[in-house]
């Protein structure tokens, strides 16, 4: 599944959306006469894996489009999980990469995840497999609101206290 996974995550977009179903509607709320006439929302559904996103944002469909590839990206490496095992350490545990490039980030976080799935959502037990502290692996999840929230609701379904804030 990991091959799997991280070959829809590293995909150019045209081809993930050969294996999004994608539907195009009104969107609703505030935005004006203008949200109720065009048909600019979209809503990717990527059939492989299951995973689903709608974005509305914006007035234009294409925009909304590629917003919306960006999120499933995102969306299918915060809920894929593949097997990893003790050994496993980061192909580059120096290398983080930004948020804003999602084509490196989404295998890294999914690789992230995976690690932190096997070691029971423990960053203590996580962190060595980067060569950081378990305090600059926070720091670094931190960084991602997303995936911070995640991660506390993963560890609270575990029994596991919420990571704290960094100030």
């Amino acid at each position: 599944m990991s091959t799997l996974r991280n070959s829809w995550l590293e995909a150019d977009d045209e081809h993930l959306l050969r294996d999004c179903v994608q539907d195009f509607h009104k969107a609703s709320g505030n935005g004006g006469q203008k949200v109720n006439k065009t048909s600019s929302a979209v809503r990717l559904t990527h059939m492989p894996s299951g995973v689903s996103v709608t974005e509305a944002g914006n007035r234009s469909q294409t925009v909304n489009r590629l917003n919306a590839l960006r999120k499933l990206r995102l969306r299918i490496a915060m809920t894929i999980r593949c097997e990893t095992d003790a050994d496993s350490t980061a192909a580059d545990p120096f290398y983080i990469p930004s948020v804003s490039n999602v084509h490196a980030y989404a295998p890294w976080l999914a690789q992230l995840l995976d690690f932190l799935a096997y070691d029971a959502w423990d960053v203590k037990k996580t962190a060595p497999r980067y060569g950081i502290t378990p305090s600059k692996l926070i720091k670094i999840i931190f960084r991602d609101t997303e995936l911070w929230q995640e991660l506390n609701r993963k560890r609270a379904a575990a029994g596991l206290a919420p990571l704290k804030g960094i100030k």
